[in-house]
């Protein structure tokens, strides 16, 4: 059987291939911490230095997780081997946003280092942060629906809020899953209250257009594997608001 090999790094050979020497020695030694001794400094400190170190791609590149999505498989680099480099922060603009793969992190081993969803990676590519805290978004325990006298502003999100390679990702997702003409807006809601103003990602999914209510919940929460983790969005039919909605 031949091995596809979805990387090639022969376009890139002037590129400083290799990552943050001093980034990599750190990510190296947090590798060796037992899993139960790995506490929230061991977070910190992984996640300020993983996406500048050196990692190397795995021989079987790509990996279907549990979730049912694809994900690169990086693993920690050996010492004196040759071995293909991969770092993560110059590589998600070219190569792994237009992909629509996440990253998982030594899965040879019995438990992988760590898993980055396609979300998490684009969280990055915009605010060199695989997770954000605090931002406009709707709270995800927030009323998820529009109330009949609320007063929203409509538009479409921009480059900044959901990338060209985000919006063809999810419109071919959707289209895969019989979501045809994938439509998207960006909702501004108590947008006149500056302490309370929030924002939804709306799609034009609604449950009737599913055999089942498990289905439609099925997609709504797949698009999240999409989108940064602190992203809210909603269904809404189609016509439920005005000029709103425009092709994903």
């Amino acid at each position: 059987m031949n091995t596809i090999h979805l990387f090639d790094d022969s376009n890139n050979a002037n590129d400083n291939r290799l990552g943050d020497l001093e980034k990599t020695i750190i990510i190296n030694g947090l590798m060796g911490t037992p899993f139960e001794e790995r506490d929230e400094q061991w977070r910190d400190i992984f996640l300020a230095n993983i996406a500048e170190c050196t990692l190397r791609l795995a021989e079987t590149e790509v990996v279907v997780g549990p979730d049912g999505f694809p994900y690169f498989q990086l693993e920690s680099v050996p010492k004196d081997q040759n071995f293909q480099a991969f770092v993560i922060k110059n590589r998600l603009k070219d190569f792994v946003l237009p992909k629509g793969f996440g990253i998982a992190i030594n899965t040879q081993n019995e438990n992988p280092d760590w898993v980055f969803t396609y979300g998490d990676l684009v969280n990055y590519f915009l605010n060199e942060e695989f997770y954000t805290d605090d931002s406009i978004f709707s709270k995800k325990n927030e009323q998820t629906i529009i109330g009949k006298d609320e007063e929203i502003l409509v538009g479409q999100p921009a480059e900044a809020i959901l990338p060209q390679a985000v919006r063809t990702q999810l419109r071919e997702f959707l289209d895969y899953y019989g979501v045809k003409n994938a439509k998207i807006m960006l909702l501004a809601r108590n947008y006149k209250d500056e302490e309370n103003a929030s924002q939804d990602l709306a799609f034009n999914i609604v449950a009737n257009q599913f055999r089942t209510e498990k289905e439609f919940k099925n997609i709504m929460e797949a698009i999240g594997w999409f989108l940064p983790r602190h992203y809210s969005y909603i269904g809404l039919d189609e016509f439920a608001i005005d000029n709103g909605f425009m092709p994903l």
